[in-house]
């Protein structure tokens, strides 16, 4: 089987299947150490990389520049690396289905071109069990090969926050686990190389899984139950921010926020836990409650919204609404799986016209996605209300007041989702303001 000392002499290469927000950074540091191969099956990634540009923004052009990983798309280049990581996406379908599909074919690709002795690692999140059941039956039917005794498997699983600077591959506490001990062992000194804030090694490949699917599991249930706060606070008139602020002054107090619960890990994950209890015979009613509150929250905010319009005596048919923000997190430019959509949907279903500023986000990618067109802040003016969707550090330097005179006559309307700016200020600018 593959060793450390061959890859760390870099005799052997390692291979990095999917070069997006997981993949990429992880090739870039382990590049430091070892002799990379990034392999992705998108052609004009591969492109833009050699380009010296990641549309991610996970990667510096800086970095890019220093590179001296090999970027393929050919996936014949795997057939040269005994260490195959695989870092490719597990997204849920229209009726909130795990959809394997990116998976199947990772593990179709690698099983193909992978050598005796080779070592297939998955850092995908999936539900317990996941690797055993889909990804080991595809390698080995591809290869011909036996786990145990042709290969072995290793599942490490990602820790990337997209657009956090701070918690990086090289500052996060990596989980590790084997088909066996000795590929757990490889596998902690490898990551252990570009990992410093430490290993923690796990007893199975089940184990490993369950742990990443929870952290996130716990962070949907959280923040349901702060939007389901905001909910009652509203009602209650008095505002979730303030007392989010006192209940933190506790020190035991968990310090979530209310919001759109969006992207590829908080929104996603838990459907793959409770896909697989009920395929066990188990209900998991609390975490499917938290998903169903999160879900909602596109709706709930765009008909406060309405609610706000209509307060102003204006008529809500044909009234003008900005959304400033789509992507699914601030301060990153990825707006897939965006929960922001679920406002827009809304109000143009109330026959709200509705216009959309992104900062970041790809104008290409948000007409082949959602079909919108995203306009220039110079363009967007005399709108009825406008709701901060997202909190960009752009819409905070434009400040309260610009924002404001986006719209027509002499109260502003204005929704902020992040609580972005304070009361006090929105009071004294004469703006009818309401945050989550």
């Amino acid at each position: 089987m593959v060793s450390f000392d061959s890859l760390i002499a870099q005799k052997e290469k390692i291979a990095l299947v999917g070069l997006g927000y997981v993949g990429l950074p992880l090739a870039v540091a382990l590049s430091r150490r070892f002799n990379v191969v990034g392999y992705d099956q998108k052609i004009d990634r591969i492109e833009e990389l050699k380009s010296g540009y990641d549309r991610t923004m996970e990667v510096s052009d800086e970095e890019l520049s220093r590179l001296t990983i090999e970027l393929t798309s050919n996936p014949e280049a795997l057939a040269r690396c005994k260490l195959i990581i695989i870092a490719v996406p597990t997204p849920i379908d229209g009726y909130k289905v795990p959809d394997f599909e990116p998976l199947k074919k990772a593990s179709l690709t690698a099983g193909k071109y992978m050598r005796k002795g080779s070592c297939v690692v998955y850092e995908s999140t999936v539900y317990p069990g996941a690797t055993e059941e889909i990804c080991i039956p595809i390698l080995e039917r591809e290869s011909g090969f036996k786990l145990g005794v042709d290969f072995s498997v290793g599942y490490s699983p990602e820790r990337v926050n997209p657009g956090d600077k701070k918690h990086t591959i090289e500052n996060i506490v990596k989980v590790v686990a084997g088909s066996d001990d000795s590929t757990r062992e490889m596998l902690s000194k490898v990551y252990g190389e570009v990992v410093k804030k430490g290993i923690h090694e796990v007893s199975s490949i089940k184990v490993a899984e369950a742990a990443k699917v929870i952290e996130n599991t716990q962070r949907d249930l959280n923040i349901a139950l702060m939007n389901e706060l905001s909910m009652i606070f509203d009602r209650i008139g008095i505002d979730t921010t303030e007392v989010l602020r006192a209940a933190r002054t506790k020190w035991n107090f968990l310090p979530f926020s209310p919001g759109l619960v969006g992207g590829h890990c908080i929104g996603v994950d838990p459907y793959y836990l409770t896909f697989k209890a009920e395929s066990l015979g188990y209900n998991p009613e609390m975490i499917l409650s938290g998903r169903r509150i999160n879900d909602g929250m596109g709706k709930y905010i765009a008909g406060k919204a309405v609610k706000m319009i209509a307060s102003q005596g204006k008529r809500v048919k044909d009234s003008k609404v900005a959304v400033l923000g789509i992507t699914f997190k601030e301060d990153v430019p990825d707006l897939r799986n965006t929960k922001v959509i679920d406002i827009i949907h809304e109000l143009k279903d109330f026959g709200i016209e509705v216009t959309v500023h992104d900062p970041l986000a790809d104008k290409d990618e948000a007409r082949a996605y959602y079909g919108i067109e995203l306009e220039e802040m110079e363009n967007i003016a005399g709108v009825d209300a406008v709701i901060i969707a997202v909190m960009h550090k752009y819409y905070k330097k434009l400040g309260l007041s610009k924002i404001a005179d986006l719209c027509s006559g002499d109260t502003p309307v204005i929704i902020d989702i992040k609580s972005l700016f304070e009361i006090e200020e929105a009071n004294d600018r004469g703006v009818i303001y309401w945050r989550l």
